[in-house]
């Protein structure tokens, strides 16, 4: 039981909890619910979910106050729920921290593989099991991401990151001093082709400085801005 995936579905229909525990039930996770966002906020809290499907117009706290709220405390990894296709609401899910973003109605299946998929890039044993031979480390003076955990430390100390602020680091530190601009950090990371609002990326740089800052401020300074253009990783010689 301990080893099973424990998955929070929050949504204020009890046909789509039903539906979606009858789905991942399935696949052989353990699934808890909640009926709105403040009985949601207060089990992500009180406990330690693999991942939390979580709609957005609840009532109480909507889904994105309860994905803010969540971002100050935990990483768990995050798939928003909603009826709203708008891209409107689509940005300030992955404004809020969200992982990915699934527009209702939706299948069940399709919302099972969203949830394999993000499971696997989430887990600290996937890598490991993939590419038992290869050695994916990448090491800095002051930061070491070793994509085989999925882990990234600091200065000796482990930072807790979000499954898309891990992919977003992982992903430019494997190219140093080059510079990506928005669009591309969004395509490659999020797999999301965005037209006008590009303040997701933003939202996550900075949370991702942040972290990093509270452990090492040199860290946090090999995430350079370019300005007018977008964003680098630059390694820092002591």
């Amino acid at each position: 039981m301990e080893n099973k995936p424990r998955i929070l579905v929050v949504d204020d229909e009890d046909r789509i909890r039903r539906l979606l525990r009858m789905y991942l039930e399935r696949e052989d996770y353990l699934i808890d619910e909640a009926e709105n966002g403040n009985i949601a906020l207060m089990k992500a809290l009180e406990s330690d979910y693999d991942l939390i499907l979580l709609d957005i117009m609840m009532p109480g706290k909507d889904g994105i106050e309860v994905c803010l709220e969540l971002r100050e405390r935990k990483s768990t990894p995050i798939i928003m729920l909603t009826a709203k296709g708008e891209e409107v609401n689509r940005v300030q899910g992955f404004e809020s921290g969200t992982d990915d973003y699934i527009v209702k109605p939706f299948s069940p299946r399709e919302v099972v593989l969203r949830v394999k998929a993000l499971l696997r890039r989430s887990s600290k044993t996937s890598y490991i099991q993939t590419e038992p031979q290869a050695k994916d480390i990448i090491v800095f003076s002051h930061l070491t991401i070793d994509n085989e955990a999925h882990r990234v430390t600091t200065d000796g100390q482990e930072v807790s990151l979000t499954p898309k602020e891990y992919e977003l680091l992982y992903f430019m530190a494997k190219s140093p001093d080059k510079v990506f601009d928005r669009e591309q950090l969004l395509k490659e990371v999020w797999h999301y082709e965005f037209f006008g609002d590009l303040r997701t990326v933003d939202t996550h740089v900075k949370r991702l400085r942040e972290k990093l800052n509270r452990i090492s401020e040199n860290a946090a300074k090999m995430i350079v801005t370019v300005w007018g253009v977008g964003y680098k990783f630059e390694v820092i010689n002591d």
